[in-house]
């Protein structure tokens, strides 16, 4: 049986051979096609490893608290104070019960942050830039990486202190290139600041961020308060105390909330909650869909490559007429005339997603060097399911001829012109 069917596959190759023109073109579809599932699918995977990459690396078993959607978007805000007016505004109060670990056991890490838009000068020069109060528990929580300089002290949140930690991107947009950022000063609402650690990257956004004591915001950047006096917050990260402790969090989150804001049982939430993990899962949902619209987008070129398989064994088929014939007065049977032609075709598309892959490999390779975020790389899985997809193909695009060449009766097919 294996003698056969490398019998059958000698006599494939030999015919690629021998009409090197006509099977390059032949191939050529079903080359593009495998190339371009492969490439796509590999790319879609590694966005999505990058999506969760980003956020894995802000903290992990997170969840955020915000109040309920604002109403107070409108078309003259800007884009910065569109996104610190999606929700409305918190208490510190209310991060401070949450904080109490008789009524919150399952939280690691409690940490409120106020984020305004504000104007940062420096050597004269004015930008616009994010500045965030937190806590001495927000690095902590969200697993901030300091690269020089210090965090935070005791005594600069009890004082107020004029101090502020920058990451790395938004010293280089404040400062300049090549300028060491750790005890710079520069200006916040006229305003005098002192820059004491350098933070590695860590915004989701392109947005260029300083981050000060929360007292010193309120003391002496923010003075408005809530309603009743209270200092008021955007939003309040907390950071469970393991994967299986972020439902039960969730919970207690809701429970003090609602104790702490007078609902009553048939009253809605008036705030909403979001954990890193139903984060995730839609990201995942998302780009997973996306990569299986790009591997559908691309697996049409391979259905046209496979068509062209079709177009190229009939041809062959009407070509070996008389070579059909005469096996078969010579004793070959309908399932060898049929595993002949269908051995043929597989080589040839098995042949066309070898090379298909091999230039797969290469295309991730250009776009990993042209998109360092992005480490493209062409999985198993992919050289196997190209392998997989250029035998279907290949057999199912021959079946037609292969059975048409098997179906033959001797004598026509011997007298056939």
């Amino acid at each position: 049986m294996f003698a056969k069917l490398f019998d059958n596959v000698r006599v494939a190759l030999g015919g690629l051979g021998n009409n090197k023109v006509r099977s390059g073109l032949t191939m050529l579809g079903i080359t593009i096609g495998v190339s371009s599932v492969v490439v796509l699918v590999s790319i879609g995977q590694a966005f999505e490893d990058y999506l969760l990459g980003e956020f894995t690396s802000f903290g992990t078993n997170l969840v955020f608290v915000f109040g309920e959607a604002s109403n107070e978007v409108s078309a003259e805000t800007t884009e910065s104070e569109d996104e610190a007016n999606l929700f409305e505004m918190m208490k510190l109060s209310e991060a401070e019960a949450l904080a109490d670990p008789l009524r919150v056991p399952d939280a690691r890490y409690v940490a409120p942050t106020l984020s305004i838009a504000t104007t940062v000068n420096y050597n004269n020069d004015d930008k616009l830039i994010q500045v965030a109060g937190i806590d001495q528990e927000y690095p902590k929580a969200v697993e901030l990486s300091l690269i020089d300089g210090r965090e935070f002290s005791d005594e600069d949140m009890e004082t107020s202190a004029r101090v502020a930690l920058i990451d790395e991107n938004t010293a280089v947009e404040v400062f300049g290139e090549g300028v060491y950022p750790i005890g710079q000063r520069l200006t916040i609402n006229d305003v005098t600041f002192r820059i004491v650690g350098l933070l590695k990257n860590f915004s989701f956004n392109d947005d260029d961020i300083l981050l000060v004591p929360l007292p010193t915001m309120y003391q002496r950047l923010y003075s408005e308060r809530t309603i009743d006096g209270d200092y008021p917050v955007n939003g309040i990260a907390l950071q469970a105390l393991s994967s299986e402790s972020v439902v039960p969090l969730e919970e207690q989150i809701r429970t003090v909330l609602r104790e702490e804001r007078g609902l009553s049982f048939d009253e809605e939430d008036d705030f909403l909650i979001f954990s890193q993990q139903q984060l995730l899962e839609t990201i995942g949902a998302i780009t997973g869909l996306l990569t299986i619209f790009l591997g559908f987008v691309a697996g049409i070129s391979l259905f046209v490559g496979g068509i062209g398989i079709m177009n190229i064994m009939l041809v062959t088929v009407t070509e070996r007429t008389k070579e059909i014939g005469l096996r078969k007065a010579v004793g070959a049977q309908k399932p060898d005339i049929l595993v002949q032609f269908l051995t043929e075709s597989v080589t040839l598309a098995l042949v066309g997603g070898a090379i298909g892959t091999t230039l797969a490999i290469f295309l991730s390779l250009a776009a990993t060097a042209l998109i360092p975020d992005l480490d493209v790389q062409v999985q198993i899985s992919s050289i196997l399911l190209a392998t997989g997809v250029s035998v279907f193909i290949g057999a199912f695009f021959g079946a037609y001829p292969a059975n048409r060449a098997a179906s033959m009766n001797p004598i026509d097919a011997l007298r056939y012109e």
